[in-house]
């Protein structure tokens, strides 16, 4: 009967010395937009490797006590994808931008819209300044307050990126061009050239993240670990490391 018992627990010990001590965390598997380029993303193989996405997809999952992995998507296919579950989290987006039963975090990170203008030509004091003169846009892309202020005496000059954007400034193809101040100091940065106005500042907001409803973490995680960041100034340094 001893030795009975003492082969039982001796099996038993031995399952479960080889069970592991503690459960791996999934991934927080990060997407970003197929189309976002630097400062903002930049990928390889369909895998962001650089950029605000990437430092700042790193940053939380280092927090939430998960492994980043970063999958790049076309931006129509990023609210589905968050959707079904393919995906955790998503950020530097606004709820309205992704239409979808997706759960939103707090506004945090600043976007600021800006009209900048090549200083061969009268620099413009407000938007209706710009009517009937040809701005850069990007392609597919809206701009509600210029539509607001122009109507139809909105030019539109579309590209296919706000960096090509710059680029024509640069080269005087374009006099004006709507953009980000991120893609401004970015240009800068690389050693582009811009001789340019003062930009006159269209809009500035906080951005948000997306996150899945079938994640394994939740909103109120994301957002706490958003609070640290803000707090232990990791996103200003992640931002003044584009500028």
């Amino acid at each position: 009967m001893k030795r009975s018992c003492h082969l039982l627990l001796s099996t038993v010990f031995g399952v479960l010395g080889a069970l592991p001590c503690c459960a791996r965390a999934a991934p927080l598997i990060v997407l970003a937009d197929t189309g976002a380029q630097m400062p903002l993303a930049e990928a390889r193989d369909g895998r962001v490797v650089a950029g605000m996405h990437y430092d700042l997809g790193q940053a939380l999952a280092k927090l939430l006590g998960r492994t980043a992995v970063f999958r790049s998507l076309p931006r129509k296919r990023i609210a589905q994808a968050l959707e079904q579950g393919q995906g955790d989290i998503v950020c530097l987006y606004m709820a309205p931008w992704l239409p979808g039963k997706l759960h939103w975090t707090q506004h945090f990170f600043p976007y600021s819209e800006v009209v900048v203008t090549s200083r061969g030509v009268e620099r413009p004091r407000a938007l209706a300044d710009l009517a009937d003169q040809q701005i850069g846009t990007v392609l597919g892309y809206v701009y509600p307050d210029l539509e607001q202020a122009l109507g139809e005496r909105f030019r539109r000059a579309d590209a296919v990126s706000g960096w090509n954007n710059l680029r024509k400034l640069s080269l005087g193809r374009v006099r004006h061009v709507s953009t980000l101040t991120l893609f401004v100091d970015y240009y800068r940065k690389q050693g582009g050239k811009l001789d340019i106005h003062p930009p006159l500042l269209v809009r500035t907001y906080l951005t948000q993240c997306a996150v899945s409803p079938r994640s394994g973490v939740s909103v109120d995680e994301v957002n706490r670990a958003i609070d640290k960041l803000l707090h232990d100034g990791e996103l200003n340094k992640i931002m003044a490391h584009y500028r």
